[in-house]
């Protein structure tokens, strides 16, 4: 018997469930089918930064800000954890103090609110900032943090109870034609669109799509620490200076430039692994710490040492810890976009290709969805 919906969404990952719910917030009736048991994907191995501080002003940083709207109505509603903790430029280089300060100074007008602070103050905001040489850091109040691998898991129960979503786990949709999707084990469902979120998966479903997309495929490295005793937070979220050289929002400071070949004469090695280092803390005070970054043909399913430990190596020049002993190390593989947030595109009639949100699928899927679903129906969400 051939199940029927409005709206089929292929994958349970981040970018999937945020097409489930702004869907089924637009009165469509949506299912939402994945392969595994729950998804594991980049979805869960990341730091569960929401993160608009790195996107530029613009279409894109609105977007983040709207995906953070968007969380916190989730958070609210559903009991899932996020954290509204701000995040921290730290800055312990005087190139690295240069580039905020023209960031803060280039968006003193602007969309984005952010401010500096000088040593004592960033001290009082955060335990975790190392002292010694520290010269300042950079503040913004907009950044979240939830926990991926909980949440993940959540949101989809929160979805069939809320919205009556029908989520499928542990089933492979193998084939896909005229809205009708079947499964492995032989099951079908017919959709009148149908939205495929399928991460780095290119070959099962529409290869012929993602073969002509220009897509990357990033692989990092990530740990996480033992929950810090006696209840010890370090606050907002971290960045060091060496973030700067990864997020395209600070494209435009004049500084960056001496900032980047200065990493390139002193540390080639962070440049050879596209090292940078930051911090987040979930609620279970868990410390998450990374990470590299290596491209196509750079990636091996072997994890090197080496990186792990260049990037511990960062971290304990910018961060303090109490207890640095490592409980989790991982590493998580995601797909990107070179010129856009995500790769968007109709594939076939009413069926939808949406992937590859790069390192920015916490900030981003909610309010991409959102502007999606917005512009098939020409309705806004009903929260």
């Amino acid at each position: 018997m051939t199940k029927k919906c409005d709206v089929a969404v292929v994958g349970a990952g981040i970018v999937g469930l945020a097409h489930a719910w702004m869907a089924a917030a637009r009165g469509k009736k949506v299912l939402l089918v994945e392969r595994s048991a729950v998804a594991s994907g980049a979805s869960i191995r990341n730091f569960g930064m929401v993160w608009p501080i790195g996107q530029p002003a613009g279409e894109l940083h609105r977007v983040a800000m709207r995906s953070r709207e968007l969380w916190l109505a989730l958070a609210k509603q559903s009991g899932v954890w996020a954290n509204a903790c701000g995040s921290l430029h730290l800055a312990h280089r005087p190139d690295e103090l240069a580039v905020l300060e023209e960031f803060v100074a280039q968006n003193q007008n602007g969309e984005i609110n952010v401010q500096m602070l000088t040593a004592d103050e960033t001290l009082r905001r955060t335990p975790a900032a190392k002292p010694e040489g520290l010269l300042g850091s950079m503040w913004s109040d907009t950044e979240l943090c939830v926990n991926p691998p909980r949440a993940i898991a959540a949101i989809p129960s929160w979805l069939s109870s809320r919205y009556g979503v029908d989520c499928e786990f542990a089933t492979t949709v193998c084939e896909l034609a005229d809205g009708t999707l079947q499964s492995s084990d032989a099951r079908q469902w017919q959709a009148d669109r149908v939205v495929v979120c399928s991460g780095i998966d290119f070959q099962t479903l529409l290869p012929e799509a993602f073969a002509q997309s220009p897509l990357k495929i990033c692989k990092l490295h990530m740990m996480r620490t033992a929950a810090q005793a006696d209840a010890w937070r370090i606050g907002p979220h971290l960045a060091s200076g060496l973030t700067l050289r990864h997020y395209s929002s600070f494209a435009d400071c004049p500084s960056l430039a001496a900032l980047q070949q200065r990493v390139r004469e002193e540390t080639p090695e962070l440049d050879r692994f596209g090292i940078h280092v930051m911090a987040s803390q979930n609620e279970l005070g868990q410390v998450v710490l990374g990470d590299s970054h290596q491209y196509d043909a750079d990636i091996s399913p072997f994890d090197r040492s080496e990186i792990d430990e260049l990037i511990l190596r960062e971290l304990r020049r910018q961060f303090v810890l109490p207890d640095w002993k490592i409980e989790a190390r991982w590493h998580g593989i995601y797909a990107k976009h070179p010129d856009r947030e995500m790769l968007e595109i109709e594939a076939r009639d009413r069926v939808h290709v949406c992937v590859a949100p790069g390192g920015a699928g916490m900030t981003m899927s909610f309010g991409v969805a959102d502007r999606f679903w917005n512009r098939i129906t020409g309705q806004a969400a009903s929260l």
